[in-house]
């Protein structure tokens, strides 16, 4: 006798559907960065739920960084223009304990073709237009950065180094503002190389000296891959710091 197997229904609890029906209002900039999102009490009347639902769903995007509660003011979507938030994906840090506060130097702002491996990480078609942007970054007077960042054109049209140039905040503040493209993750490999002739001299180092080259993928709402940044770091007086859960 054979047994029929039956189709098992999926299930998702009601949190995590007004969680979805919240994300979706993020990524259609409903509420923008830095801006307040509706009450719970709001928020439950327009979904049709209880505030606990809601709180709970809200709970999550907060864990998840995508929201942030401010005591006594609201809920509000979280943005990079805050000064807790502009190096939340940066993890290097000075051995000196100093505030860090890093000085651009943008060299080049340029289309280029992407190749494979970069349209496959950017879900690109394999030369697609791509913005290839060149930074070195500086603290305390000295380079400690040296950067690749590839865009997408089609998202970021326009983008000029004149643009880059006269931008005083961070990168991922600039995308937020002038692109409406807030970036909530990233995904990195890190290994130690020495330094080549050219990054030697961007980084005012003795060739060979050893960096850390960090190979970043961020994205945006939706799991959509928005930039891939390629780093070499001087950690003579830095160091990289993560905190694990």
């Amino acid at each position: 006798m054979s047994v029929i197997s039956l189709p098992v229904a999926s299930f998702s609890p009601l949190y995590e559907q007004i969680k979805a029906m919240i994300l979706a209002s993020l990524q259609a900039s409903e509420w923008l960065p830095g801006e307040a999102i509706p009450s719970e009490i709001e928020l439950a009347a327009r979904y049709s739920v209880s505030q606990g639902t809601v709180r709970k769903a809200i709970d999550e995007l907060a864990a998840e960084n995508l929201l942030v509660r401010r005591q006594g003011k609201g809920t509000f979507v979280a943005t990079h223009q805050e000064e807790d938030w502009q190096y939340r994906f940066l993890r290097l840090a000075p051995d000196s304990g100093q505030k860090f506060h890093l000085k651009n130097q943008f060299l080049a702002c340029e289309i280029a073709s992407s190749d494979s491996n970069l349209a496959k990480l950017l879900k690109l078609k394999a030369n697609d237009p791509i913005f290839r942007i060149v930074r070195v970054q500086s603290f305390a007077g000295k380079p400690i950065v040296f950067e690749e960042i590839w865009l997408p054109e089609a998202r970021f049209k326009g983008l000029t180094l004149e643009a880059l140039i006269a931008w005083q905040g961070t990168m991922y503040a600039f995308y937020e503002s002038q692109y409406a493209t807030h970036m909530v993750r990233a995904e990195e490999k890190i290994k130690a190389l020495p330094a080549d002739q050219s990054l030697a001299a961007y980084l005012h180092l003795p060739m060979g000296s050893s960096l850390l080259s960090i190979e970043r993928v961020a994205f945006t709402y939706g799991n959509k891959p928005v930039e891939i940044r390629h780093a070499w770091y001087d950690t003579s007086q830095q160091h990289y710091e993560n905190k694990l859960n």
